[in-house]
């Protein structure tokens, strides 16, 4: 019988997603030994996919903005209505600027502040409307040198020109670029840069979004020795008693042993691909999710088995957004996340399947899902249609549909959009009764035309205004449906995250029946959202990952439970 190969280091962090890459990057500027393992071929899991942006309150981003500490603690204080232990919520109020300035003058990877972001809620207390949100600056994915072939690519459809990410600077400056000098230089150095990488690489180096802060934290792991070994699956975790010691994994068909001298960061990204528990968390009509498909609960079995617990909550185990679903080409299904590019645009309105309005079209994405799951049939999908004229389309596209109409006769053609050059007509398409919508849409013009939805309040605060479109006065979010063909997408939910993690204290140590358990930590989607079930701003998953990784590497180093004692 072969002995497993046996390893050892400080600190072994399972997850190569932000929460993962942070602890580790926090942990090596302490000067511990670091290892990172990675189930999948790639670093970077769902935070290499998303948009990147990082809630964080109260840092000098925020401060030159006019955030305050005892308006962020008010706002997060009502947003979370009581769900997340207040010791976690002042951790994160308190530990979010040291973070911020860790990772900035220590490892070098530069953030910076959305320059008008609004809060999710904002008619609550303390609601920001700039400074809380944070992200990193493109990076260059050629410093990685080989392991640029390692970094998640993005969700393709998310990308133009066969792999050219871009945010949402860049798409203002292509969609401007015939009618600005400015946006044409600016376009033209994006295909120029662009052209270059396809001569030596399968996707463009210039990286945004979650990309670009995966390759930020890489960078700096690298500049550290710090390894980061993917294809390597937890199998469960070595305990001495109570104490966790370890991992067992498997590498390359290899079976192994880690031991880890101070402790087992667990970064795993949740529950969500785990099907017993997603079976006994989701609800049945989330069947699609965007994410990467990684998060599968390695070592979530073990944790129980050693004491650990699970949050609970009144609301969702999960954070949900609208997504559309259409097949690719290659076979593989695209699932398309409905965030801010369409469903709150001017000329638009969601219907249920009976073709009724039943919601506020600029709410949240997790909202959104909320009100699409609440409003579906007991036992039934949760499923919803999104309309738009021709104007609409034209102007900000449709799903996959891009801005111009790019790509509208091609899913047109497949079915994934419908047209129709009436309202009866497309009713008939959708399935819908047709006297309904065309009631719907009635009602919908005239509350448009007066500037004021009292049906649903579309529109109502500044997060739901910047949704909108400027140029539309006096509500930016609306307009009527007047001229066709008319467009109809078909929405389902999908699931973006888990809330529902392990229980731990404010140095992310996981918490067992007697309290922590020794040498085992958990952050990101492994731990117990701070925000319970609720979602109050973009980056509410990234921003406490960050600061939670900062939390549990301070509790490593000082050897003491509490990361706000003063060292």
């Amino acid at each position: 019988m072969n002995t497993p190969q046996a390893h050892e280091h400080d600190v072994i962090v399972v997850g190569s997603g932000a929460a993962g890459l942070a602890t580790a990057l926090f942990a090596a500027l302490d000067g511990l030994d670091v290892l990172v393992l990675e189930q999948s071929p790639w670093i970077g899991g769902t935070s290499a996919l998303s948009a990147g942006a990082m809630w964080i309150p109260n840092t000098p981003h925020g401060a030159a903005a006019g955030d305050t500490p005892e308006r962020a603690a008010a706002y997060l204080a009502a947003a979370t209505q009581g769900e997340s232990p207040t010791a976690l919520r002042e951790a994160f109020l308190r530990l979010g600027a040291d973070a911020v300035q860790r990772l900035e003058s220590e490892a070098g990877v530069p953030l910076r502040a959305f320059a008008h972001h609004p809060d999710y809620l904002g008619d609550l207390p303390g609601a920001s409307t700039a400074g809380r949100v944070l992200e990193c600056p493109p990076f260059d994915g050629r410093r990685l040198g080989a392991d640029f072939a390692r970094l998640r690519p993005p969700i393709p459809e998310f990308t133009v020109l066969g792999g050219m990410m871009v945010d949402r600077t860049d798409i203002g400056h292509l969609l401007a670029m015939g009618r600005s000098w400015a946006s044409l230089r600016h376009a033209a150095g994006l295909l120029a840069r662009h052209a270059a990488d396809r001569l030596r690489h399968p996707r463009g180096t210039r990286l945004v979004m979650g990309n670009a802060l995966v390759g930020w934290l890489l960078q700096a792991l690298r500049e550290r020795g710090v390894p980061v070994w993917t294809r390597s699956a937890a199998l469960g975790l070595l305990h001495d008693g109570d104490r966790v010691c370890g991992v067992r994994l498997q590498r390359d068909g290899t079976t192994l042993i880690c031991r880890a001298r101070r402790a087992v960061v667990m970064a795993g990204g949740g529950f969500n691909d785990h099907p017993d528990w997603r079976a006994r968390w989701l609800p049945p009509a989330v069947r699609h999710s965007p994410r990467a498909g990684t998060s599968q609960g390695a070592l979530l079995t073990d944790a129980l088995r050693l004491g650990a617990r699970l949050g609970d909550a009144p609301g969702s185990s999960a954070c949900w957004a609208p997504v559309s679903v259409h097949p690719r080409r290659d076979g593989s299904t695209a699932v398309f996340p409905h965030f801010v590019l369409d469903r709150a645009k001017p000329g638009t309105l969601v219907v249920d399947p009976q073709g009724r309005r039943f919601l506020d079209e600029s709410s949240s994405y997790h909202r959104f899902g909320e009100a699409m799951l609440a409003h579906a049939p007991a036992g039934g999908e949760a499923a919803a249609w999104l309309l738009a004229d021709r104007e609409a389309v034209q102007r900000y596209g449709l799903g996959l549909v891009r801005p111009g109409a790019r790509g509208l006769r091609r899913y047109v053609r497949e079915g994934h959009v419908l047209r129709a050059r009436t309202l009866p007509e497309l009713a008939r398409a959708m399935g819908v009764p047709a006297d309904a919508l065309v009631r719907s849409v009635a009602r919908f013009n005239a509350l448009a035309d007066a500037g004021l939805d009292s049906d649903h309040g579309r529109g109502r605060t500044p997060y739901q205004r910047h949704l909108g479109d400027p140029a539309v006065v006096p509500n930016p979010s609306l307009r009527a449906l007047r001229e066709g063909p008319f467009h109809a997408l078909r929405l389902q939910v999908g699931d973006i995250a888990g809330s529902r993690g392990l229980l731990t204290d404010a140095a992310a140590r996981v918490l067992g029946p007697d309290g922590p358990i020794p040498g085992l930590h958990a952050v990101g989607n492994d731990m117990q959202s701070v925000m319970g079930s609720h979602y109050p701003g973009p980056g509410i998953n990234l921003g406490p990952a960050i600061v939670f990784a900062h939390a549990a590497a301070l509790a490593l180093r000082r050897g003491t439970p509490d990361p706000l004692e003063t060292p």
